[in-house]
């Protein structure tokens, strides 16, 4: 289901003045407005697979409500049984990794107490706002004896017992491995009236579905781990302290503010690789004077921060452990010059084992894991960028879910989409782009390639990009990732690659450590294009038709001398079209003609290039409204060949093949098609194999 304020705001002028691009930036906050606090203590037991936690948690309310319960997530009872609403949407399997037979996970909540002492672990409701699924375990609710004013806090201790189940999912262990995840007892966001378009304020606490992922506020961790002193340990945030106990475990210290989340990782095979990324020694003069140019910022304002990068390798993966610190890098310099330095002082990359790829490629508040195989050691496999692909990917998450707090369970395609679309362009400025995913053998393997392949494959799906992930009917991988970062490359496409920066620019400095909508971004697209762009998000995004023009028909034929009886200087003359010095072949004229049509429902504004002999190539623009536009021209030349967006930016156009036409039959074009549509398959191979 759409939301209905989202339709509403582009149904009417945009309360803005539109005009140029702003000359000045809007500030980057230096920190959240850090609206809740956690204090944890876990413990985990490598026998039983399970941690036992204390969580001390405060929360500030936001709104100018008073507000009577606290709603919670308990995303790892979204494990626990087949009536699990998790289980029910994902048959047991997501992203193709399946779940271990009978390997289940939970999360128990043994006791909830007010900071007074106050005991409400007997008013814990289980609730399922999504759907009818009264199994469902994943959201909890608590009612308070007295509700918390506005701008008053309450806090509360809670103590909690969990199974991590078989890696599966983002989360759980597989042998001594562990990628902890989505693991305490978690807080809600309460949304005051307005906030993203609220009518009234309340929680926003959704359950666990197969096809989403999650939202939280900002705040403060400090988390202690104890673990067997065998393990190797990281985690979201600074390490702070390190405490060996002589029962043969050690405790490790973790903090980190301005978050929304906290995850960590244990493995005694981990090797640890460390290396810093240097603001000055990484970056050139020449590259911060660009990003200054392009974005319309001072050189200050581009001026990035030094990051230690903690690389957590597998031992068999070592010959790929520069290849993720070198990706890691990059990511945080291109990121970083183009959105904003990345505020936080690390950065950890988790390497899985093999075997644990349902742990891979995930992001959390500086920590993410990458994603490699064994085979990407030896040619010609170390030729693909998937390892690279994978972290710039999940790093690129930092800015468009972790400072960027986008809601991903309603609009998943504020981060996936714009995620994948940020990282092909940084794939892209790193390693080229015809190779920005490498090379396999003989075939490139480009961006683009990949991003045109999948809106052929699956844009005759029909759905919106902007609902509720778990509501898609389509694939998901389409709505959230694949179709709005095309989406995105033909906004980019239209509006030049200057003002395109300049709008994800500002509206990362607009929203950082903030939670916009959908909306929020439109309006911010069209306040510095300086155009209403509405026409555009509500055919692509908030609709579900598809883009596709075609050339229809083309031909081109001599122009005759004139026949029959004419009137010349009040004569009436015989023409029988005998050759002339005037009709010599000299002479000639050729009337050639070009019909283009628009096949889908969305309307969008294209070029038709015209190759003549001997001549340039000719661009005539179209609006693209009509279902049909036929050119007549009259030239001395022969047409060749006719196309619709012959400099390839209308990526979304679900049907490349029909865009150009010969007047005669040439088997070299329906080659390049062929070797084109190789490369892309290649790559969406590849692309999910990640």
């Amino acid at each position: 289901m759409r939301p209905a304020w989202i339709a509403s705001a582009l149904l009417v002028p945009l309360a803005v003045v539109l005009g140029p691009a702003p000359a000045a930036a809007d500030r980057l906050p230096e920190r959240s407005e850090r609206v809740v606090s956690y204090q944890i203590d876990v413990r985990l037991n490598p026998t039983t697979k399970q941690i036992e936690g204390r969580e001390t948690v405060t929360w500030r309310n936001p709104s100018a409500d008073a507000v009577s319960d606290l709603w919670l997530h308990l995303y790892l009872n979204g494990f626990k049984n087949t009536s699990s609403t998790f289980i029910r949407e994902s048959g047991g399997q997501l992203r193709g990794d399946r779940m271990t037979d009978n390997s289940w996970g939970w999360v128990d909540v043994t006791s909830f107490r007010l900071a007074d002492g106050t005991d409400l672990t007997g008013a814990i409701r289980f609730e399922h706002p999504d759907d009818d699924n009264v199994e469902d375990r994943t959201v909890i609710r608590v009612p308070l004896p007295q509700a918390v004013p506005s701008n008053g806090s309450v806090t509360f201790e809670v103590v909690f017992k969990a199974q991590l189940p078989e890696v599966f999912a983002r989360s759980g262990y597989k042998r001594d491995y562990y990628l902890v995840g989505q693991w305490f007892p978690k807080l809600g966001v309460y949304e005051p009236a307005g906030m993203r378009g609220r009518a009234a304020g309340g929680w926003n606490c959704h359950q666990y579905h197969a096809n989403s992922e999650f939202y939280a506020d900002y705040g403060e961790f400090h988390v202690e781990m104890t673990v067997p002193s065998r393990f190797v340990v990281g985690a979201t945030g600074e390490r702070k302290g390190r405490v060996a106990h002589k029962d043969g475990t050690v405790t490790y210290i973790y903090e980190q503010a301005d978050v929304h989340d906290f995850a960590w990782t244990a493995d005694p095979a981990f090797v640890e690789v460390r290396r810093v990324f240097s603001a000055s020694r990484d970056v050139t003069p020449e590259e911060y004077a660009r990003a200054a140019a392009l974005l319309g910022r001072s050189r200050e304002e581009v001026q990035l921060s030094d990051v230690d990068v903690l690389v957590l390798m597998q031992p068999a993966h070592m010959a790929q452990a520069e290849r993720y610190v070198q990706s890691a890098k990059a990511a945080i310099k291109r990121f970083g010059l183009s959105y904003g330095r990345y505020p936080y002082r690390t950065l950890t990359v988790v390497d899985p084992p093999q075997d644990a790829s349902g742990s891979a490629g995930m992001e959390y508040p500086t920590f993410i894991t990458g994603g490699t195989s064994y085979l990407a050691n030896f040619w010609p496999f170390s030729g693909l960028r998937g390892s690279e692909g994978v972290t710039v990917h999940e790093f690129g998450h930092q800015f468009w879910y972790g400072m960027v707090g986008n809601n991903e369970f309603e609009e998943a395609w504020l981060d996936e989409g714009i995620t994948t679309y940020t990282t092909g362009l940084v794939m892209e400025a790193e390693y080229g782009v015809d190779t920005a995913n490498g090379r396999f053998m003989a075939v490139n393997m480009g961006e683009i390639d990949m991003l045109r392949a999948t809106v052929a494959a699956f844009s005759r799906n029909k759905d919106s990009i902007v609902k509720p992930a778990w509501r898609y009917s389509g694939d998901y991988s389409y709505y959230a990732y694949m179709k709005p970062a095309a989406a995105l490359r033909t906004l980019q496409g239209y509006l030049g690659k200057q003002t395109m920066a300049r709008v994800m620019r500002t509206f990362q400095e607009r929203w950082r450590f903030r939670h916009p909508a959908s909306a929020d971004f439109f309006a911010t697209a069209s306040e510095v294009s300086g155009q209403d762009l509405g026409w555009y998000f509500r055919q692509v995004f908030l609709g579900s038709d598809i883009l596709d023009y075609a050339v229809d028909a083309v031909s081109t034929r001599r122009v005759e001398p004139t026949r029959g009886v004419v009137d010349v200087n009040g004569k009436r003359v015989t023409l029988t079209g005998a050759t002339s010095d005037k009709g010599s072949a000299a002479a000639a004229q050729y009337e050639s003609r070009v019909l283009v049509r628009r096949m889908g429902e969305v309307t969008f504004p294209v070029r038709i290039a015209l190759k003549f002999q001997g001549r340039p190539v000719e661009r005539v623009a179209w609006d693209g409204v009509d279902r049909w536009k036929r050119l007549v021209l009259v030239r001395r030349e022969r047409l060749e060949w006719a196309s619709v967006d012959q400099d390839g930016t209308v990526i979304l156009d679900a049907d490349m093949v029909n865009n150009a036409r010969r007047v005669e039959p040439d088997a070299r074009l329906s080659t390049w098609w062929s070797a084109r549509w190789l490369s892309g398959l290649q790559q969406l191979v590849s692309f999910l194999g990640m």
